[in-house]
């Protein structure tokens, strides 16, 4: 939803040199002034601070994910839209309001559906006024992206994150966002922020990057080659399932032509042929597994229903045609699986059937 052109720096682990330990690398104001000065085809580019502090309102009380962004943030994350106020801008920013951009989810808890603008709410027992409410969010997996709360990154700083947002004397930051001019510019201007960043922060060329690139169509490409080695996992399971299932449908129906030798007996004595003794019994086995996937449809159905209302799971959807395959499959295992006792079945000699015991 942020568009396939978003770029994001993060901090990172890095080894300053070979059998050293691993060190946490720190992203800086000035890291995004430079960026802000160097980078070519950028349409906006948003540094911002999250730590997670408790937010009180009234009587109610949560902790709450803070972030402090700048103007440009909205430009970069476009999905965050504002529903109610207004977003932060530069003169926040530079006067250091103590004003803030509240989730959805966030407003909720602490306002029960009430409109929350112009309220005033304790950051970390700093008071801020919400002149702002986002717009509510699809799910972004295990995260809650409607339960946040931005405010003015210089407020930020002054305020709330204290000594944990400076180091060595400058102020740090956990993430640049860069939004390329278009999805074209994306590789050229990931090239150009990590010559700046290396530059920036006084590496040799033997000497490994302390901080992260990645753009949207990298994590798309490997979230599609998670999603892919997990439908290959949860379909081998899939087939075990299907295999024990068939097994055990046929070992079933094998005990039931045995139990009804006699029965049979007599069908074929009162001129009940070959395909008949078949058809009845594929019929059984058929009605078996079918009646197995409608139950297992069914309690998938539910499943997805119950999961869907936690607000931080991914939206699951159940298609017709998943639907079909499923009851497909499970007729298929009946006539598979079927075919050895309805044989069986056929193939008793009337006689011999009727002298069953």
């Amino acid at each position: 939803s942020n568009g396939t052109n978003l770029i994001t720096i993060m901090t990172a682990r890095f080894r300053p040199s070979a059998g050293t330990p691993a060190q946490f690398s720190y992203l800086t104001l000035d890291d995004y002034q430079a960026l802000k000065a160097g980078l070519a085809n950028v349409a906006a580019i948003a540094p911002s601070y999250q730590s997670n502090y408790d937010v009180k309102q009234g009587s109610e009380s949560l902790r709450v994910s803070v972030t402090g962004v700048t103007e440009d943030y909205f430009k970069v994350n476009t999905a965050n839209e504002v529903e109610l106020g207004r977003m932060i801008t530069a003169k926040d920013r530079s006067a250091k309001n103590r004003v803030a951009v509240i989730g959805s989810q966030t407003a909720d808890d602490l306002f029960q559906g009430l409109n929350p603008v112009n309220k005033v709410i304790k950051i970390n027992g700093v008071n801020f006024t919400i002149i702002g409410v986002l717009k509510e969010q699809d799910s972004a997996g295990f995260t809650n992206s409607n339960d946040i709360i931005l405010v003015p990154l210089e407020t930020g700083y002054a305020k709330l994150f204290g000594a944990n947002a400076v180091y060595d004397g400058m102020k740090v930051v956990n993430t640049i966002a860069i939004s390329a001019a278009s999805a074209d510019a994306v590789d050229s201007v990931m090239t150009q922020a990590e010559s700046i960043l290396r530059a920036q922060h006084d590496l040799l060329p033997t000497e490994d990057s302390d901080f992260t690139i990645s753009s949207q169509s990298q994590i798309l490409d490997t979230l599609s080659s998670v999603t892919t080695t997990l439908t290959v996992f949860l379909g081998a399971i899939a087939g075990i399932s299907l295999l024990v299932g068939g097994i055990g449908i046929m070992n079933i129906m094998l005990v039931s032509v045995t139990e009804r030798t006699r029965e049979i007996g007599l069908r074929k004595a009162v001129g009940a042929r070959k395909d008949h003794i078949l058809f009845q019994f594929l019929v059984e086995t058929i009605t078996l597994s079918v009646l197995g996937g409608v139950i297992g449809i069914l309690l998938g159905y539910s499943i997805c229903a119950v999961a869907s209302l936690h607000p931080s799971m991914v939206k699951i959807a159940v298609p017709l045609w998943a639907v079909m395959i499923a009851l497909g499959f499970s007729a298929g295992v009946g006539v598979l699986f079927g075919l050895i006792p309805a044989f069986k079945a056929a193939i008793i000699h009337p006689i011999e059937a009727l002298r069953h015991e």
